[in-house]
């Protein structure tokens, strides 16, 4: 049956799971529409994992719905068809070469168009005669992406997709995400590399301990009220980070750099204190619009 062009790539309405006492995810609300490239961020722990999989019901939810291109996730059979998947931790079949492997899932996905799948190959380059437990972890990596994108899904669920790759063959998976929202796939990116994100998405959302703090164009999160100054000093650093508006400090080429939210008033009055040789501001990037949101950067 043909989806509705209306019908959105995901839908969570009040999405929640607990593990025991822990509260893993706390009533998602989300929409992304078909062709979107999304980011969804946060710091270990934030949830990030827990959604997906939860997209993918291979966990139940403690509460709320799920749906994927209209297809409620409960539905396994019929909602696995839309989707391709790249898990946080790759296992495959270690005795299985990297064809085999691909074969199966495959055939798990109902249908390979067979001459991507070997462009993918090459442009990755993967031996897939190999077998998969002689692999390094990049090139597993590289057979779960390309298990992911070789049946042109209508969804792909990407749970920290570049991990272990190369510069190379991260700039080579960001092409083939671009190549997937032109032809009107949707790309759900779960990520720890901001600048990644950066270049991709067209719309991010920030967890924070399993709760959703925004959902924004990467614009309209440069325009929350975050303001960068760097600034510089004749002798010794001084620390603002006491100072009502200021959400991160961090040295920065011999001078600090203070993220601001809201007025800059009670900053630029703490300046005045001290030696300041020279101060300049600007917008943040995506890393410091982050940080405003955690204070201090994720590290996994």
């Amino acid at each position: 049956m043909a989806v509705s062009e209306a019908v959105p790539a995901v839908r969570t309405e009040g999405l929640t799971k607990r593990f025991g006492a822990v509260l893993a995810l706390d009533g998602l609300d989300l929409t992304v529409e078909r062709g979107e490239v999304f980011g969804f961020l946060g710091p270990n722990g934030a949830g990030k994992s827990t959604t997906i999989r939860l997209l993918l019901h291979l966990i139940r939810p403690t509460a709320g719905r799920a749906w994927l291109m209209g297809v409620p996730a409960g539905d396994v059979e019929r909602a696995h068809r839309h989707v391709g998947y790249v898990p946080g931790d790759v296992a495959l079949w270690p005795q299985l070469t990297g064809s085999e492997a691909l074969r199966l899932l495959g055939n798990l996905s109902g249908g390979v168009d067979e001459g991507y799948r070997d462009e993918l190959c090459r442009r990755f380059e993967l031996d897939p005669a190999r077998r998969i437990g002689t692999l390094s972890k990049g090139n597993r990596q590289k057979v779960a992406l390309i298990a992911a994108f070789m049946h042109r899904p209508d969804v792909l669920l990407l749970d920290e997709p570049t991990d272990g790759l190369d510069p190379l063959k991260e700039a080579e998976f960001q092409q083939v995400v671009r190549e997937a929202a032109e032809r009107g796939q949707t790309v759900f990116l779960s990520s720890h590399l901001l600048a990644e994100v950066q270049d991709l998405c067209s719309r991010v959302a920030i967890l924070r301990a399993g709760r959703l703090v925004e959902v924004s164009t990467l614009a309209g999160l440069r325009q929350r009220g975050i303001t960068i100054f760097d600034v510089y000093f004749d002798g010794p650093l001084p620390s603002f980070a006491a100072v009502p508006g200021v959400v991160s400090e961090q040295p920065s080429d011999g001078g600090l750099r203070l993220s601001v939210s809201g007025s800059p008033a009670a900053l630029l009055t703490a300046l005045g204190r001290y030696p300041v040789r020279s101060v300049r501001s600007r917008e943040p990037d995506l890393e410091e619009v982050f940080l405003g949101y955690y204070g201090v950067p994720d590290r996994r």
